[in-house]
């Protein structure tokens, strides 16, 4: 990352200690670096939505965009309480947001599931306000659903999952689920950061435990 602070608050902020709103939105480019595709409304209409927050974006997102039949993945900000915030402010623990991808995608060709197990198998979702050595509440493992039946199989998959962990003697899962209340783009330059910065930092590491398995075996 660019800077990475060990004496930030590790704990969620409250509404009176939180920072406060910006007014403007960050500038971003609307399209992707590396498809060219459209990362922002308006986008087709087939498409369905995805929010995921598995510690630093960077890694994160090409996680995502590297998918097949992905149609377009961002990085920004969901889950706290500062609208348009910076990454600094992020940074600081002090607006409550995590580091998430946003996630764009045709169901007809790549099934949510598919993408809950992306999401499991590639990181740690047992450490609470941190992901390996990056510390703090924008590292912290979070789904945030755009439908009810994404709600549904996100709380199950969990449940699933915690089952393969346990099998693995891994604590118990972390990971905030609950609706998206606001997504919010990340700066132009965190964008498919990876592809523009090839040698960047990625610090995903998986559990080794399969939520894939149990998909393809009809478990869920």
């Amino acid at each position: 990352m660019l800077f990475k602070r060990s004496d930030k608050p590790l704990e969620m902020p409250t509404r009176e200690n939180a920072l406060p709103d910006r007014e403007e939105p960050i500038d971003f480019s609307p399209l992707h670096f590396v498809s060219g595709r459209r990362i922002a409304e308006p986008m087709p209409a087939q498409l369905a939505r995805a929010v995921f927050g598995l510690g630093c974006f960077w890694g994160a997102e090409r996680l995502f965009w590297q998918l097949p039949d992905v149609y377009s993945t961002a990085a920004g900000y969901a889950g706290g309480l500062t609208s348009n915030p910076s990454y600094a402010d992020v940074c600081s623990g002090l607006t409550g947001h995590t580091e998430v991808v946003l996630v764009y995608y045709n169901p007809a060709e790549i099934s949510y599931q598919q993408l809950l197990a992306t999401f499991w198998e590639s990181h740690d979702p047992t450490q609470g306000l941190r992901q390996g050595n990056d510390m703090g509440s924008q590292y912290r493992s979070a789904i945030y659903t755009t439908s009810a039946p994404q709600l549904t199989d996100a709380k199950n998959s969990s449940r699933q999952f915690q089952s393969a962990l346990s099998e693995k003697n891994f604590s118990a899962i972390t990971t905030e689920i609950r609706a998206l209340e606001e997504f919010f783009y990340a700066e132009d330059h965190h964008q498919q950061y990876l592809a523009k910065n090839p040698g960047g930092y990625c610090g995903l590491a998986g559990t080794g435990a399969s939520y894939q398995q149990r998909l393809n075996a009809g478990q869920l």
